[in-house]
Order: structure tokens, then C-alpha cells, then sequence
């Protein structure tokens, strides 16, 4: 993979996780309170909130089956992401 591909793909990881960061506040808002913020700015079941709950689950799927991938791209390391490793000596 080239580092332009690389590039795009680290765009692309940034955009799944901004849906998922925007449909996490949602859920919450209805977990607690049963506030549905997009429907309130949207409306209930427009076409424009039915495209972000779309987006919202296709970013899910994403990030569900891309996931290792992204650790890669992002080479995150440590416990948190999966395997933990000890610091170079």
C-alpha cells in the first residue's frame, strides 16, 4: 500500500469514526433521557435522518470487520488494542 493510499484510508478510518462518535451521543441522549437528537434536528424518519442511521451502521460494519487493519494503519500498540508488548529496552 502506498502512503497515499495509505492517506486515504486514514481519511476514511476518520469519517467512520466521526459517524460512530455522532450515533454514540445519540444512542446515549435516547438511553437516558429518550431524546432522539437527530430526529429533533432532522425529523423523525426524514430522509436526511434515515441517510445518518444508514451511515451510522455501515461505519459500524466498517470498523467492526476492518479493525485490525486500522490498529495497522494507525499502529497503535499496548493492552488497550489487543496485545500488549513490552517497551524497547
Amino acid at each position: 500500500m502506498t502512503a497515499k493510499d495509505l492517506s486515504y484510508m486514514k481519511i476514511v478510518d476518520m469519517i467512520a469514526a466521526t459517524f460512530l462518535f455522532i450515533g454514540g451521543i445519540n444512542w446515549g441522549l435516547v438511553g437516558l433521557f429518550g431524546f432522539d437528537l437527530i430526529a429533533s434536528i432532522f425529523g423523525s424518519m426524514s430522509i436526511l435522518s434515515r441517510i445518518i442511521y444508514f451511515f451510522v451502521a455501515i461505519c459500524a460494519i466498517y470498523d467492526a470487520v476492518m479493525w485490525n487493519s486500522i490498529k495497522k494503519r494507525w499502529e497503535c500498540r499496548g493492552e488497550f488494542f489487543g496485545r500488549a508488548e513490552s517497551p524497547a529496552v
